[in-house]
């Protein structure tokens, strides 16, 4: 019998000639810290290394008089003892009395997890930028992490801080290198401690500038490609003996199909799927074929299987990802893969050949809204070209498809439309849109457009501020062009525009997008929309907001939805009677509960 001392826990560990036995005697009010993990882990690699040990087992004690016992009489004792713990205090029971921000910082799930299976390895903390590709690239590396025993903490005291990264802009690059040198100047401190700092780059910057970060700057200790997260354990291990590792190869069939990833969504109500990874367009100011391959699709069998989970866990709101989601293709099943050509949108085309057979994206799409009639599907970020009428026909009918679209025009200009190689005019791009309303009249549009692409001329730019104006969008994004190196354009075209002007050009284009997404907002006054409540508001406690159908944001008074009905909760469906709006937001008043179920497109 050994007692292992611990200034937060006490155990006692009993070997028999059969099992080993861990028993929690003596629990207390702890700080949550790594002094815990790091006292608690040379116990359980004592366990590990014995031979003789196939799991935990939980047992009751006993003296000789029990030796008597019969089996079953000794089985029963044990299930009730079983039963007993199952219903006993948790992890959380016992720091009752800490501060809040304390316990934050800790996954205390993973933690009883870990205590459980019996091992406990190093601590890890994500740090995540950019898109939603990469929220959900920070949900695949923990659930693999999580499979191998890591820890996760919100702070910065894990042994491990792994940066989830974006290229797409130098923006979102140089907001990296700061945090960088932020965190190597915390590694030095640690240095001089017991619990030294590794720092990893996981994503789209570790592909682009592997060659910068380790071998130039010296800043990182693991760099992970997007396909290769997958070796993270293998390379964290390499790291902890003092090497730098990495892995950046892309891959032709990576899509983690089968990594169920670990969702974070600070509201609980909402998540993101993946269905494929990487890019084949080639547009040639992008940067993400380069970053994240080639085109590749999950099975669709694997992504159904995620969204039940989801919707068994209570999430009402889907989003289906992917760099050009709507260009889904599956050949994972011999009866997927037939002859027929991909269809694309009118007066659009491609820079690859057409594409034959698979399971596509209109299929994908009708097979996930079947799963929960109560549960919305988003999807983003399409591309323009992959709106064949099936699509649009089943946003159209299903009442749990959202009514918005994302619709990437980049620039309202020919000639620099044809720069970028987008595969569209003008006029394609305008019949499109027509045709989106003409089946789908509530429908909402958002976009996407750049500023000073290499050789705008000033009527270029006239061009992009008339299509703002004709199109009428909801939200947008806009951003002054940032030349990517490995891209067509670093190649073959010269960055012409100068910075003020792309700036200048920017705010004028910003101004325009503000002024008719408030017009297109304000003709929703006096109308009754369906919302999904998403908490309080980040601007004042009294009130709650939600989004709508179309990706609207809603905000309404807390004090007048409680009093006309029953408490309003994150995850609610409300009608909400819209009163005023901006560009940015609606404002309302509750007038009941609601559910998708009773919602009737028209």
């Amino acid at each position: 019998l050994k007692r292992v001392p611990c200034p937060s826990l006490s155990f006692l560990l009993c070997r028999t000639s059969r099992t080993i036995t861990l028993f929690l005697i003596r629990p207390r009010v702890y700080w949550p810290n790594m002094e815990l993990i790091r006292t608690v882990k040379p116990l359980f690699t004592v366990l590990q290394q014995c031979a003789a040990l196939r799991c935990l087992q939980l047992r009751h004690c006993s003296n000789a008089a029990n030796r008597n016992v019969s089996s079953r009489q000794s089985r029963t004792r044990v299930d009730r003892f079983k039963i007993q713990l199952s219903s006993g205090p948790s992890l959380q029971d016992f720091i009752r009395g800490v501060p809040s921000e304390a316990v934050d910082r800790v996954d205390f799930h993973s933690l009883e997890q870990m205590l459980i299976l019996g091992f406990c390895s190093a601590a890890v903390c994500f740090e995540t930028y950019g898109c939603q590709m990469n929220v959900n690239d920070t949900e695949i590396a923990w659930s693999i992490l999580q499979r191998k025993g890591y820890l996760r903490l919100l702070s910065l005291q894990a042994d491990v801080v792994l940066l989830v990264t974006c290229s797409i802009r130098e923006k979102a690059e140089q907001t990296i290198w700061n945090r960088l040198q932020q965190l190597t100047a915390m590694k030095r401190k640690r240095l001089k401690t017991h619990t030294p700092m590794k720092i990893g780059i996981l994503g789209c910057m570790a592909e682009r500038l592997k060659t910068e970060l380790l071998e130039q700057e010296k800043l990182v200790d693991v760099l992970a490609g997007p396909d290769a997260y997958r070796d993270l354990p293998r390379l964290l291990t390499l790291a902890d003996g003092g090497h730098q590792a990495s892995n950046v190869l892309l891959s032709l069939e990576e899509t983690y199909a089968d990594i169920m990833p670990v969702h974070h969504s600070p509201q609980g109500y909402s998540a993101f799927v993946s269905i494929m990874r990487g890019c084949d367009n080639m547009c040639s100011y992008c940067i993400v074929p380069f970053t994240r391959g080639r085109e590749r699709s999950r099975p669709v069998s694997s992504i159904l299987e995620e969204v039940r989970l989801l919707s068994d866990q209570g999430v009402k709101e889907v989003t289906l990802l992917g760099q050009n989601v709507n260009s889904y293709r599956d050949t994972s099943e011999e009866q997927f893969c037939g002859t027929e050509l991909t269809q694309l949108s009118r007066g659009f085309k491609t820079i690859y050949r057409t594409k034959q057979g698979g399971l596509r994206f209109s299929d994908l799409l009708d097979r996930v809204s079947r799963i929960n009639p109560d549960m919305r599907i988003r999807f983003t970020s399409p591309h323009p070209k992959d709106f064949p009428d099936e699509v649009l026909q089943l946003i159209a009918e299903r009442a749990n498809i959202c009514n918005q679209i994302h619709l990437p025009a980049q620039s309202g200009s020919n000639q620099v439309l044809n720069a970028m190689r987008r595969g569209y005019t003008r006029d394609a791009y305008l019949d499109l849109v027509k045709n989106i309303r003409k089946i789908i009249p509530e429908v909402s549009l958002s976009s996407d457009f750049i500023s000073g692409f290499c050789g705008e001329t000033e009527e270029d730019h006239q061009q992009t501020l008339s299509l703002i104006r004709e199109v009428g969008y909801n939200v947008g994004f806009l951003f002054a062009y940032s030349m990517r190196k490995k891209t067509h354009a670093y190649h073959r075209l010269q960055d012409d525009v100068p910075a003020e002007l792309k700036r200048q050009r920017l705010e004028e284009c910003i101004s325009v997008f503000r002024e008719e997404a408030a017009k297109v907002n304000a003709a929703l006054i006096g109308s009754t929309q369906l919302v999904l409540v998403e908490g309080e508001s980040k601007r004042s406690f009294q009130d709650l907001c939600g989004r709508t159908d179309g990706n609207m944001r809603v905000i309404f008074p807390k004090e007048n939805a409680e009093s006309n009905m029953a408490l309003i909760s994150a995850g609610d469906y409300v009608l909400v009677k819209i009163l005023s709006a901006n560009s940015q937001s609606l404002r309302g008043r509750v007038l009941s509960h609601s559910s998708l179920r009773g919602r009737v497109k028209h």
